[in-house]
């Protein structure tokens, strides 16, 4: 997974095409810096791009033999919620030419994560939706929709996020009505690893990486992701956290904004790691 750490396609793709032309990337284990997984594109059966900007990538994604999944995650917050991201109008076209590139199967749109608050309402996000969708028909076929976690990021943004629980009126409007939307254009609409599904109001049941798509675009069956507790294949995220410079306010692994400044000083585009370099007495294992 290129990466649900940090958003690597926005901006660290030149490294990242460097260490796929040099043939490994090195990870840190966040839990124990000291060990190094090595991952050789060679062991590798499957690229699942995650990003708010695939703009950078797209002119490299010809040169990239193995098999490659898209994630663009694509919200209506403005810059109180998502102070970097850039132009919305822009991540539409690069979405487009990505889906010309690898193909519309291959290709899913992340509206995640929903909130209500006064600003941004359900009628708000029902008509951002829409136009996404109308924007989109003929690009996309896949959404995944998501619902604001209680991370500690989200807890210490409470007041600029000023959201609202949501009540199971809410997700009845959200699912009907986005399932409705989606369809008029072609579209299939699932949540993932979510409590609330919202089968019931017309979504379809799915996974953010299915047995089914891995073993379609690579032939090969996998393991379900154990440590995540959902039906996803497992997966090796190359990310790290704190790493990402698009400070959204929501965030999960980017919760420390003076760490972030401090982790992207660190970063050599020449070194095998995201952040930072190889040390003496790392201990480096290929992962495989």
């Amino acid at each position: 997974m290129v990466s649900g750490r940090t958003d690597i396609v926005a901006f660290y793709t030149e490294w990242f095409m460097k260490r796929y032309r040099e043939g490994f990337i090195d990870v840190r284990n966040p839990f124990n810096p000291k060990l190094v997984s090595r991952i050789n594109f060679s062991n590798v059966d499957l690229i699942l791009f995650c990003t708010k900007n695939p703009i950078p990538i797209i002119k490299y994604l010809k040169e990239i033999t193995i098999p490659i999944l898209f994630h663009v995650t694509l919200t209506p917050y403005k810059k109180d919620i998502e102070p970097n991201v850039i132009d919305k109008s822009k991540i539409i076209e690069g979405i487009k030419e990505v889906s010309k590139i690898i193909g519309i199967d291959n290709l899913y749109i992340r509206y995640d994560p929903i909130f209500i608050s006064p600003k941004y309402s359900l009628e708000y996000h029902k008509k951002a939706f829409d136009k996404m969708c109308q924007l989109l028909d003929g690009y996309v076929k896949h959404i995944i929709v998501s619902f604001l976690d209680d991370y500690k990021n989200v807890r210490k943004n409470k007041n600029i996020l000023n959201y609202q629980e949501l009540k199971e009126s809410d997700y009845q409007e959200i699912g009907t009505s986005f399932s409705k939307i989606a369809s008029v254009h072609g579209m299939t609409v699932q949540t993932c690893f979510e409590e609330k599904n919202l089968v019931e109001y017309g979504f379809i049941k799915g996974e953010c990486l299915s047995k089914e798509l891995a073993y379609k675009l690579t032939g090969k069956v996998f393991k379900k992701w154990k440590a995540r507790g959902c039906s996803c294949i497992e997966m090796v995220d190359v990310g790290v956290y704190n790493s990402c410079s698009h400070f959204c306010k929501y965030c999960y692994a980017n919760y420390d904004e003076e760490k972030v400044k401090n982790n992207r000083l660190k970063h050599n585009p020449n070194s095998s790691l995201l952040i930072g370099e190889l040390e003496y007495d790392d201990v480096i294992k290929e992962r495989i």
